[in-house]
């Protein structure tokens, strides 16, 4: 069992369910927004969310033995403690369910035609695994978009099948205010596949991969690491002197928590030189992330202002 869920990755299935339940219970229901989904909803499209990001990491892990011998020998699962054929196997019913439960519960919602993103991101996952990973830049993007669109699906299905005439201004507000934390996902999660591919460096050279570091090299990969952590900087520096200087509890929460450990993040990438170094870089883009997450919670305290 514990193999399975390191299989998996739960830790990062977690933290997907996390973002989906604050999105609705932290943002969406406290501001009173015209929602689709009721408890039994949101769990449902966790359940989906979560088995099709959890079958794209099972199926990642299978197409990665090779190069996980030399990057990370000691972490190895399949064909260790899971077997290949297993591994296929819970590929496939994660895939089934993840999507057997988006096509019921877009047809809940009165949008059949919602089923298509579950169908779109599971097949973008598996070619991802297979093909795009090993591409310059491509795999990069296309697993920063998944995890994006593991917030914006919040969205979709709560907001939009409730939009009306009436209340059209205030509910795109929200889907704008979910897009916003889908972008920042979108780009923090981008620095630490980067900051992975260096850290794999040199198993993914062995096995014929064309990542960005191996293109281009480490050093060259590293300044564009600094200027993306840099940029993201100075995005959220500006949102929090824009729109949240007159709410002191967010602004102290963001100095803390958000944008000191950016600033230590750039200064980290600036020095870095190991494969250690990239290893602690992505762990405190992690840290960000759930930092960045938790954040919702602090719309409910703007209500009680």
């Amino acid at each position: 069992m514990k193999s399975i869920l390191t299989l998996i990755r739960w830790k990062n299935l977690l933290m997907i369910a996390l973002m989906q339940l604050l999105i609705k219970y932290a943002f969406l229901e406290p501001y009173g927004a015209a929602t689709s989904l009721d408890t039994l909803g949101i769990i449902l499209l966790i359940i989906s969310t979560v088995c099709i990001a959890a079958a794209g990491n099972v199926i990642n892990d299978i197409n990665d033995v090779e190069t996980d011998f030399i990057n990370k020998p000691n972490k190895i699962i399949i064909g260790k403690s899971i077997s290949e054929k297993t591994a296929y196997n819970l590929f496939i019913i994660l895939n089934v369910i993840g999507v057997g439960v988006g096509y019921y519960l877009s047809n809940l919602v009165g949008r059949s035609g919602f089923f298509s993103l579950f169908v779109i991101i599971s097949v973008l996952l598996y070619v991802y695994s297979t093909y795009l990973k090993q591409q310059f830049l491509m795999g990069n993007l296309v697993i920063s978009i998944m995890v994006a669109l593991s917030i914006v699906i919040v969205g979709v299905f709560e907001l939009i099948p409730n939009i009306t005439e009436q209340n059209q201004t205030l509910q795109l507000l929200y889907f704008k205010t979910i897009l916003n934390y889908a972008f920042m996902a979108f780009i923090l999660n981008l620095i630490r596949e980067i900051a992975k591919d260096v850290e794999d460096i040199e198993g993914d050279t062995k096995a014929g991969m064309n990542t960005l570091p191996i293109i281009i090299g480490k050093e060259k990969t590293k300044y564009m690491l600094f200027g993306l952590s840099l940029m993201i900087l100075f995005v959220i520096g500006f949102y929090v002197m824009d729109s949240l200087y007159k709410n002191q509890v967010a602004v102290i929460y963001f100095l803390i928590f958000i944008i000191a450990p950016l600033l230590y993040l750039n200064i980290k990438i600036f020095s870095a030189k190991t494969k250690l170094d990239y290893t602690h870089i992505s762990n405190i883009l992690k840290l960000i992330m759930l930092f960045g997450m938790l954040s919702l919670l602090l719309y409910k305290y703007n209500l009680t202002r």
